[in-house]
C-alpha cells in the first residue's frame, strides 16, 4: 500500500495551524505533491474543502486537478469521485479550481470553503492578491502559496519573500503569529528521484548559473527574453572595484529619471568614475517634488554633472533646474532618449575595440546607445571578473551599499532588445514593456543609471591602480 510521505521540512505545514503558509522553492522540491496530499488527507478527515487557484488557467489542464487524482490512484484513497472542473469526496465538493486573472471576482464565489491553495504563486498578480484575503473570511481558513520565485519586485516575493528573506535565507524557514514560510529544495527531499538529479547535473553544468538557481534552488530570476543584461553580469559586477582593486576617480555624475503622480517612481543614480555609488527611488510626490529630491541628492554628493530625462514632462522641468543649479558648481545636461545618436559619424567602439559601422548605423536612437553602452561595461565587468585584462575605463561597478539593489537588478535585466527591421539596436520603450506578454513596470531606477553613462567632454583620463592577479598596473 502505497504511504504518504512528507519531506519532514514541511512537516509544520500539517502539524502548526497558520493563515498564510508558503512553500518556495526549485524543481524536484516535492512542494507541490506535499500540498496535494495534505489537502486530500484534510478533506477525508476534517472534512475541509480547497478552492484551488492559478493566475493563469485557461482550461482545466493548467490546475492541479492531475496531481490531486494521481495522488488519490497513487494512494488508492477511497471516497473521492474525480469530474473534468471538480473532485467530490463522499458527494460533497471537496476541490474546486480557478483562473485569477481573467476572473477575479470568481473567488467570491467560492463560500464554504475552509483553504484557499494557489499553485505557480510566484505568477500572482496584486489584484488577485488583494482579492484572495477578504474573501476567505471563515474562522481558521487558511491561504497556501506554493511556487518558485520569479522576479524579487513580482507582487508575490514583495509580500511573502522579502521582508522574511534575511531569515528564510539563514534558516529556510519563517514564521510570526500570522505566517509560515519554508524555503525547500531538492536536497531537502528524501524522495528526489534519480532521474530528476541526472536532469539537474546536466543543467549545472550547461546553464547560466542565475537560471540553474532559479529553476533548481528557488533563487529570483530578473531576467526576460532577449534581455541585453543578463542576471549574471550584473552580480558580477557587484562591489567589482573592489574585487578589481578599482579606485573611485573621475568625474561624478548624477541623474534623474523624472515621473508625475500616477504610479511610477522617480528614479536617481550617482556614478563616480566608474562605480555606481547610490540608485535610488521616490515613490510619492509630482514631478517637482522628485526633481528637488533628485537635485539635493546630486548637490550631496558633490557631482560635476547633472542629468536628467527632457523626453515628455521632463522638458518642463529645465526653468526649476535653472533656478536651482544656474550659481552652483555643477553642470546640468538635459538627456533625450528620442534624440538622434551622439557622435554619429563616429565608429562604434565597445572593449576598446573599434567596429565596422557608425553610431548612426549601430543605434537606432540615444537611448538605445546608452542603453547598449551601459551593457558593454557589464560585459565588460563580466570577463574583467573571470580574468581577462580590461580597460579600466570600460568597466562598470555597483556598490553593495545600494539599498534596493534587488530592484535595481530586477528593473536592469528585465530591459528586451526590440527587432528593428533596419538591422540597428533598439530598446523596447516602455510602453510596449508594459504591454502582454512582458507587462513589465517602467523601469525608472534603471533608467537613472543608463543615463549616469552620460560622457563629459572634458574629462581628464586618470591612472587606475590595480591589484588584481595577472594585471598590470596601469
Amino acid at each position: 500500500m502505497p504511504t504518504m510521505m512528507i519531506p519532514p521540512k514541511l512537516l509544520p505545514m500539517v502539524e502548526t495551524p497558520k493563515r498564510f503558509k508558503v512553500a518556495i522553492g526549485g524543481r524536484g522540491s516535492g512542494k507541490s505533491m506535499t500540498f496535494a496530499d495534505c489537502c486530500l488527507m484534510a478533506a477525508q478527515t476534517q472534512g475541509i474543502k480547497t478552492a484551488c487557484f492559478r493566475e493563469f488557467q485557461s482550461s482545466i489542464d493548467d490546475s492541479v486537478l492531475a496531481i490531486l487524482a494521481d495522488e488519490i490512484d497513487r494512494l488508492n484513497l477511497q471516497g473521492f469521485e474525480i469530474f473534468n472542473n471538480q473532485i467530490l469526496y463522499e458527494g460533497e465538493p471537496a476541490f474546486k479550481f480557478r483562473g485569477l486573472a481573467r476572473n477575479t471576482d470568481g473567488v467570491k464565489s467560492m463560500h464554504g470553503f475552509q483553504r484557499f491553495w494557489v499553485e505557480e504563486s510566484q505568477t500572482i498578480s496584486f489584484t488577485s492578491l488583494k482579492a484572495l484575503t477578504p474573501t476567505l473570511r471563515i474562522a481558521d481558513s487558511e491561504i497556501w502559496f506554493s511556487g518558485n520565485p520569479r522576479s524579487s519586485v513580482d507582487p508575490f516575493s514583495q509580500r511573502f519573500i522579502k521582508p522574511y528573506e534575511k531569515e528564510l535565507r539563514r534558516n529556510g524557514y519563517y514564521e510570526d503569529d500570522l505566517h509560515l514560510i519554508v524555503w525547500i529544495n531538492h536536497d531537502d527531499n528524501e524522495l528526489f528521484p534519480e532521474v530528476l538529479e541526472q536532469e539537474r547535473i546536466h543543467d549545472k553544468k550547461t546553464m547560466p548559473t542565475a537560471l540553474y538557481r532559479h529553476i533548481w534552488e528557488g533563487e529570483y530570476y530578473d531576467e526576460v527574453d532577449d534581455t541585453i543584461i543578463p542576471v549574471d553580469w550584473f552580480d558580477n559586477a557587484i562591489d567589482a572595484h573592489e574585487k578589481l582593486g578599482i579606485k573611485q576617480e573621475g568625474a561624478i555624475i548624477a541623474s534623474h529619471d523624472p515621473s508625475d503622480e500616477g504610479g511610477d517612481s522617480k528614479g536617481f543614480a550617482v556614478r563616480h568614475g566608474n562605480v555606481i555609488l547610490d540608485v535610488s527611488e521616490k515613490v510619492t510626490g509630482d514631478a517637482a517634488e522628485g526633481m528637488d529630491w533628485a537635485i539635493d541628492k546630486a548637490l550631496e554628493a558633490n557631482a560635476d554633472y547633472f542629468v536628467w530625462d527632457a523626453d515628455g514632462l521632463g522638458v518642463s522641468l529645465k526653468r526649476q533646474v535653472d533656478n536651482a543649479l544656474t550659481d552652483k558648481k555643477i553642470e546640468y545636461v538635459m538627456f533625450k532618449g528620442s534624440e538622434s545618436v551622439e557622435e554619429a559619424e563616429k565608429p562604434y567602439t565597445a572593449g576598446g575595440k573599434t567596429k565596422n559601422k557608425t553610431n548612426k548605423e549601430t543605434f537606432f536612437n540615444k537611448r538605445a546607445q546608452y542603453w547598449w553602452r551601459l551593457r558593454d561595461r557589464f560585459e565588460a565587468t563580466n570577463r574583467a571578473i573571470k580574468g581577462e585584462y580590461i580597460d579600466p575605463d570600460e568597466l562598470i561597478s555597483l556598490s553593495s551599499k545600494i539599498e534596493n539593489i534587488d530592484q535595481l537588478r530586477a528593473e536592469v535585466c528585465r530591459i528586451p532588445l526590440k527587432r528593428n527591421n533596419m538591422g540597428k539596436i533598439q530598446i523596447m520603450s516602455k510602453i510596449d514593456m508594459a504591454r502582454k506578454p512582458y507587462e513589465l513596470p517602467s523601469p525608472n531606477m534603471g533608467d537613472s543609471l543608463m543615463m549616469a553613462m552620460y560622457r563629459p567632454n572634458l574629462v581628464k583620463r586618470q591612472s587606475v591602480k590595480l591589484n588584481y592577479s595577472g594585471w598590470s598596473n596601469a
